[in-house]
């Protein structure tokens, strides 16, 4: 291969690791949660900027029962959580697709949830602040 080409085929090489990278960068991940062996609670500490939002999965069974608290210093963190189905975003900021439960969708500004499940599969739990930024610890319990 001549110099050309290859420096040609490195520079290319190059642009898609960068794309690549750009792309990661960018798109949303959820967090598992996973509970200690033989625990049915989790305490999770986490933090969100302004505007931002932490993702988490828990996979639970229909008809049980799951419980969510979530608490900040400031009373500044809010949660929805999605039922199994949901589709995360391509892109950091756009939306989350699919149907949140009932009580804990967007815009209800949900601090405290607790219901029977209609659905086995993995939720979504998606945590974020009110006004500003926030510290947070959630407690979660599945029965």
């Amino acid at each position: 291969m001549s110099k050309p080409i290859r420096a040609l085929a490195l520079l290319v090489a190059a642009g898609l690791l960068a794309c690549a990278a750009a792309w990661a960068q960018t798109a949303e991940t959820a967090t598992p949660i996973h509970f200690a062996r033989g625990a049915s609670r989790a305490v999770i500490s986490g933090g969100v900027e302004r505007g931002g939002r932490a993702l988490y999965t828990l996979g639970a069974r229909a008809g049980q029962t799951l419980a969510v608290r979530a608490a900040a210093l400031e009373r500044n963190v809010a949660f929805q959580i999605y039922r199994p189905g949901f589709v995360l975003p391509a892109q950091r900021g756009d939306e989350i697709q699919g149907k949140t439960l009932q009580g804990a969708g967007e815009g209800q500004d949900t601090r405290h949830w607790s219901g029977r499940l209609p659905d086995s599969g993995d939720y979504l739990l998606v945590v974020g602040a009110t006004r500003g930024g926030a510290a947070y610890r959630l407690r979660i319990s599945i029965r």
